[in-house]
C-alpha cells in the first residue's frame, strides 16, 4: 500500500492507493463520528455494501446505507434528495459520517448531501471505479447536474480520507476502465511528459487490468491532483487546468443526455479537440497531435463524437463554470506536459477544431 497526503492544513487527509484494502484497519482513525450513511448504487452494493457494513460494526459504527440506481442520469436534485431522505429516516444527527462506496456519481452526490446534511457532516471515498480513483474522489468537488449544465449545483467538501482499492477494478466493465483511462491521460498532457512516455508503454497492460501497473498509474495521478488542489483548494488558478478536454467534453455529455456517454469518453475527445485548436495556433506541431489521439484511441477511446449542431456546442460551452466575466476560457497545451488557461484562442479556429473532430467530418 502506498499513501499519499492532500496538505490542507488541519484539514489535511489521505489518499490509500493499494490492493485488498483493510477497510477496518484504515478508516477507524478516520471516522470519528458513530453514526455511518453508505450511500452507494444498485450496481456496487451486491458487490462490496456487506464487506463495508461488517468493516464499520466491527469499529462500533451504528451503519445505515441509502442505494441509489446507478449512472449519470440520477445525479439530479430528486436523487440526491433520496440521500437527505435516509439521513433523517436513520435518526442521524451532526454527528455522522458519510461514506461514498462507487464511482464518481456517487461521490459526487453523497459529498454534496454530506456538505449540506445540517450544514456538513464528515465525509469518506471509497472509490470503486479508474475515473473516481483518480479523480472525482480527490479534491473536494461535489454536486449535481442541471439540464443546462454539468456539475452546476454543488459544494466543496473534502473528505477524511480516500481509499482506492485496485482489487475493485476487477469488476469493471473494460468500457468503463478506458473512462478511468481518460482521466489520467489527462494528467499527463497537461503536466507530466515522462508520465505519457510511460502511458505509451504500458496502456495495454493498464486496459488488462494490471493491478501493480494500475496503483502506480493511480498513485501518480492523484499525487498530481494533491499538489494542485493544495496549492488553489477553491479553483481560483492553477487548478481549472485539473479541466483539460472537459469544456468541449461536457458541452459532449450535455447534449447528448448525461449517461449516453460516460465521462471519460466525452472528455477523451475533448482532450482531441483541444489538442486539435492548440494545433491550429501553433502551439504543439502535427507529430503532438497525433501523439495525443494515438494514447487515447489505444486507451480504447473515442477521438470524434457525434455530429452535434456548432450552435448547440457553443451555448452549451457558454455555461461552463470557467466562462468569467462573460469571457469562455479554455485549457490548451503550450506543448505536451504543459497547459496553460487562456481566453486567447480564435474563436473561428475553435469552430473548426471541434466540427473536425465530430464523426464523419
Amino acid at each position: 500500500m502506498q499513501t499519499l497526503y492532500v496538505e490542507l492544513g488541519d484539514r489535511r487527509y489521505p489518499i490509500f492507493i493499494g490492493s485488498q484494502l483493510d477497510p477496518e484497519q484504515l478508516l477507524g482513525t478516520y471516522i470519528p463520528a458513530k453514526q455511518v450513511m453508505i450511500v452507494t448504487n444498485d450496481t456496487v452494493a451486491p458487490l462490496y455494501l456487506a464487506r463495508y457494513t461488517q468493516a464499520l460494526q466491527q469499529l462500533g459504527k451504528t451503519v445505515a446505507h441509502c442505494i441509489l440506481p446507478d449512472g449519470e442520469k440520477y445525479k439530479n436534485i430528486e436523487h440526491l434528495n433520496l440521500i437527505f431522505d435516509a439521513l433523517l429516516s436513520a435518526g442521524f444527527n451532526r454527528d455522522c459520517t458519510v461514506l461514498a462506496l462507487g464511482g464518481g456519481v456517487i461521490g459526487d452526490m453523497a459529498g454534496f448531501a454530506a456538505a449540506s446534511f445540517q450544514r456538513g457532516v464528515y465525509f469518506v471515498q471509497v472509490p470503486t471505479t479508474l475515473l473516481s480513483q483518480v479523480d472525482s474522489s480527490v479534491g473536494g468537488k461535489t454536486g449535481i447536474n442541471h439540464p443546462l449544465g454539468k456539475n452546476m449545483i454543488g459544494a466543496f467538501k473534502q473528505p477524511q480520507a480516500v481509499l482506492a482499492d485496485m482489487a475493485q477494478l476487477s469488476t469493471l466493465p473494460p468500457r468503463e476502465l478506458s473512462a478511468g483511462l481518460a482521466e489520467i491521460i489527462k494528467y499527463a498532457l497537461l503536466g507530466d511528459v515522462d508520465f505519457l512516455a510511460w502511458l505509451e508503454q504500458h496502456i495495454e497492460q493498464l486496459l488488462a487490468g494490471d493491478e501493480a501497473l494500475l496503483a502506480e498509474a493511480v498513485y501518480r495521478s492523484c499525487a498530481h491532483k494533491a499538489r494542485i488542489v493544495a496549492n488553489d483548494e477553491k479553483e481560483q488558478g492553477e487548478r481549472a487546468l485539473l479541466n483539460l478536454g472537459h469544456t468541449f467534453g461536457h458541452a459532449i455529455e450535455s447534449f447528448l443526455g448525461y449517461g449516453v456517454w460516460l465521462h471519460g469518453e466525452a472528455v477523451a475527445t475533448g482532450m482531441v479537440m483541444a489538442a486539435d485548436l492548440s494545433y491550429r495556433m501553433g502551439w504543439i506541431d502535427a507529430d503532438d497531435l497525433a501523439r495525443t489521439k494515438n494514447i487515447i484511441q489505444r486507451a480504447g477511446l473515442p477521438i470524434a463524437c457525434p455530429q452535434i449542431p456548432l450552435e448547440q456546442f457553443l451555448e452549451y460551452m457558454a455555461h461552463d463554470k470557467k466562462v468569467l466575466n462573460g469571457q469562455l476560457r479554455l485549457v490548451l497545451l503550450k506543448r505536451l506536459g504543459q497547459a496553460v488557461i487562456t481566453r486567447d484562442f480564435d474563436v473561428e479556429q475553435m469552430k473548426h477544431a471541434i466540427l473536425a473532430n465530430q464523426q464523419g467530418a
